[in-house]
């Protein structure tokens, strides 16, 4: 197996990771917020997918899917029913995520969003050069570089932590164990 390999099964593998604990999430909670815990299922989906997209962006050179995400912050949209696609500012980092359903998509849309946006970063690691790899890249509030191959288990690290407030969501829902 070639390192490019690794790199891409270990990003594909989060994909049933983090799905098992969406269990008992639906279109009515996937906002929902609990105290001291500011992120929620949509939120944490769309982050991970914007994250992980523009990643793969710095290998295949491809932008943001349009059918996924939208510039801004969705201001002017009207508030009826799930959004069409994510809104990129409600899901940067930094962003603070709002139980308002109306600014993010459905959870079919957010779980699929999840899984092209692993599937795509796979692709693009397993199709990269060495050379691509090693470059090294801004990243981070700070303006720090790191090469695009070490941000590779970062996403995976990432995709983790995010998995983790999704735990917890569930915890303090009250939704019981998404393993039974």
């Amino acid at each position: 197996m070639t390192p490019q390999a690794a790199l891409a099964d270990s990003v594909l593998a989060t994909v049933p990771l983090v799905a098992r604990y969406l269990k008992g999430f639906d279109d009515s909670n996937r906002t929902r917020q609990a105290p001291n815990l500011p992120n929620h299922a949509a939120w944490c989906l769309g982050h991970l997918a914007l994250t992980m997209h523009r990643v793969a962006e710095m290998i295949d050179g491809k932008p943001l899917p349009a059918d996924t995400f939208a510039p801004g912050a969705g201001e002017a949209r009207a508030r009826s029913g799930p959004a069409p696609a994510y809104f990129t500012e409600t899901l940067a980092f930094g962003s603070r995520p709002v139980d308002d359903p109306t600014l993010y998509p459905a959870l079919a849309f957010c779980s699929a969003a999840f899984q092209s946006a692993c599937e795509r970063l796979a692709g693009a690691v397993r199709a990269a050069s060495d050379t691509q790899l090693d470059r090294n890249v801004p990243w981070g509030p700070t303006g720090a570089t790191t090469t695009v191959r070490a941000l590779i288990p970062r996403m995976v690290y990432h995709n983790g932590c995010h998995a983790g407030q999704i735990i917890d969501l569930r915890r303090a829902l009250g939704m019981g164990s998404a393993l039974s």
